[in-house]
C-alpha cells in the first residue's frame, strides 16, 4: 500500500492530542502535586517513579499482546481510550485531599493507557506500507503532528496566563475529546495491512540475531540519553545560567517550530542519500550546532535563541528517521523466518527511551547536587553547561558514528521484502 495524503492525515492526526497529552504530566503535573496538592517533593517524586517504573515494566508485555491479536493495532488503539479518559480525568482534576497513592494510582493507569495506545499506534504506522521511503513519509506525517501538539500544550498555558492547576484542568478535556474523535478517523479512514504469520514462527530468535536492530537500538539509546539530559535541565539552564527564566516558554516555542518546519528538508535529504547517512548527518549537525551553548552566560540569550532555532531543525531529523529505520528493521526479522513481531519491536524501542530520561534524571541532579548547585540562585556552576551542552554533544557524535555504517540500506530492504514475499507464496 502507498498511503495517500488523506491516508497520512488520517493516521497523523492522533498524534498531536497524543502529546499534548503528555506535556501537562511531564511538566506541570509533578509542581502541582508537590505545591497546590500538599504532597510535597519527596512523597510526589517517589509516587510519579512508582507509576513510570510499572509503566517501563508493562512495555514489552503490551508489545507481545499488541502483536498477538487479530485486528490488534485498531482494537488496542480504541481500547486505550476510555482506560486515559478515566484516568486521565482523576489524574488532571484531583479530588480534594487526593494523596500520594492516588497520584501513583492514577498516574500508572493513565501512563498504562498511553503506552497502550503509542505502541499500538506506531506499530500500526509501520505496517502501512512496505516501501523504504513511504516508511518515512508516515513517521514524519507522525511526528509532524506530534511537534504541532507539543507545541500547542506549551504555548496555550502561557498565552492564557494559567496557573499550574488551570493548566491541568483547561488541557485535559479538549485534547481528550481531539483524541477521540481523531482516533476514530484514523479507524474509519487507514486500513489496518494484514498479518504475515508463518507456522513454524518464533518470537525471541530472529530479534536476537537481528543485528541491524541491534545497531540502530544502541544508538537511538545513546541519542535518547543526549536528548534527556538538554531536556531535563533546560530550564535550570535557561533560568540559572542565562538568567531570563521568564524566556523559557518563548525559547522552547522556537526550537519545537523549526523542528516542525525541518521534517519536509530532511526526509527529502533522507531519500537522496538513504535514511541513515541523513541521520547521522543531522546528529553531527545538532552536535556541532549545540556546542556553543558551552561557553553561553548571563545576557546571552538571543545567541541561544539562534542555538535553539539550528538544534530544532535536527530534531525534525531525530524525530521521523529513527522510528522509520525501525520498521525496516522488522523486515529483517520476519526474513530471517520469524512472524510479523511489530509491536515488540516498538516496545523494546519505548523502553530503551523511557530507561534514558530515568537515567539522565538519575545521573544529572546528583552530579550537579555535588557540584553545590542550588535551583533558583542565579549561580550556576560548570557542572551545569557541561552535563546540558558537552556530554548531549558527545553522545550526539558517538551516536552518529554508530549509524554511520548502518548496513540496512534501501537495496537491503527492498532484498528483504522479496524474501519476504516469497515465503509467503510457498507457506502452506
Amino acid at each position: 500500500m502507498i498511503p495517500d495524503r488523506r491516508h497520512l492525515a488520517a493516521y497523523g492526526l492522533p498524534a498531536l492530542p497524543l502529546a499534548a497529552l503528555g506535556i501537562p504530566v511531564h511538566v506541570h503535573l509533578p509542581t502541582f502535586y508537590a505545591e497546590q496538592m500538599g504532597l510535597g517533593l519527596a512523597a510526589t517524586g517517589l509516587a510519579l517513579l512508582a507509576a513510570r517504573l510499572f509503566d517501563a515494566f508493562a512495555d514489552p508485555l503490551l508489545g507481545y499482546l499488541s502483536d498477538h491479536h487479530r485486528q490488534r493495532r485498531k482494537l488496542w488503539l480504541a481500547a486505550s481510550l476510555p482506560l486515559l479518559a478515566v484516568s486521565g480525568w482523576h489524574l488532571f482534576l484531583p479530588a480534594d485531599g487526593a494523596g500520594p497513592l492516588y497520584l501513583a494510582w492514577w498516574s500508572g493507569l493513565f501512563h498504562l493507557g498511553l503506552t497502550l495506545a503509542l505502541i499500538a499506534y506506531q506499530s500500526w504506522g509501520t505496517e502501512l506500507s512496505a516501501d523504504y521511503h513511504q516508511r518515512s513519509r508516515i513517521a514524519g506525517w507522525r511526528e509532524a503532528f506530534a511537534l504541532v501538539g507539543v507545541v500547542a500544550a506549551i504555548a496555550l498555558p502561557a498565552l492564557l496566563a494559567w496557573e499550574q492547576g488551570d493548566t491541568l484542568s483547561g488541557l485535559f478535556p479538549p485534547f481528550m475529546l481531539l483524541l477521540a474523535l481523531s482516533v476514530a478517523a484514523a479507524l474509519l479512514v487507514v486500513p489496518e495491512m494484514p498479518r504475515v504469520v508463518r507456522a513454524d514462527s518464533t518470537t525471541w530468535a530472529p530479534l536476537l540475531a537481528n543485528r541491524p536492530f541491534h545497531r540502530l537500538l544502541a544508538a537511538q539509546s545513546v541519542n535518547a540519553m543526549a536528548n534527556a539530559l538538554p531536556a531535563t535541565l533546560f530550564l535550570l539552564y535557561v533560568g540559572d545560567r542565562l538568567g531570563r527564566p521568564d524566556m523559557a516558554g518563548l525559547l522552547l516555542v522556537l526550537y519545537l517550530s523549526a523542528a516542525v518546519i525541518s521534517v519536509a528538508p530532511w526526509l527529502a535529504l533522507a531519500r537522496r542519500w538513504g535514511k541513515h547517512r541523513a541521520w547521522a548527518a543531522s546528529l553531527t549537525f545538532t552536535a556541532l550546532a549545540f556546542l556553543p551553548a558551552l561557553a553561553l552566560g548571563s545576557g546571552d540569550w538571543p545567541v541561544f535563541a539562534v542555538l535553539c532555532l539550528l538544534t530544532g531543525f535536527g530534531l525534525g531529523a531525530d524525530l521521523a528517521l529513527p522510528a522509520s529505520m525501525l520498521a525496516d528493521v522488522t523486515d529483517e526479522h520476519q526474513a530471517a523466518g520469524g512472524k510479523a513481531q511489530a509491536g515488540l519491536y516498538v516496545a523494546l524501542w519505548s523502553l530503551a527511551a523511557k530507561l534514558a530520561l530515568a537515567l539522565s534524571v538519575g545521573v544529572a541532579f546528583p552530579l550537579l547536587d555535588m557540584a553545590g548547585f542550588v535551583p533558583g540562585s542565579g549561580q550556576a556552576p560548570l557542572a551545569l553547561p557541561l552535563l546540558y551542552a558537552g556530554l548531549p554533544v558527545a553522545l550526539k557524535l558517538g551516536a552518529a558514528a554508530m549509524i554511520r555504517r548502518f548496513p540496512l540500506d534501501h537495496a537491503r530492504q527492498l532484498e528483504l521484502r522479496r524474501r519476504i514475499a516469497l515465503m509467503s507464496e510457498t507457506s502452506p
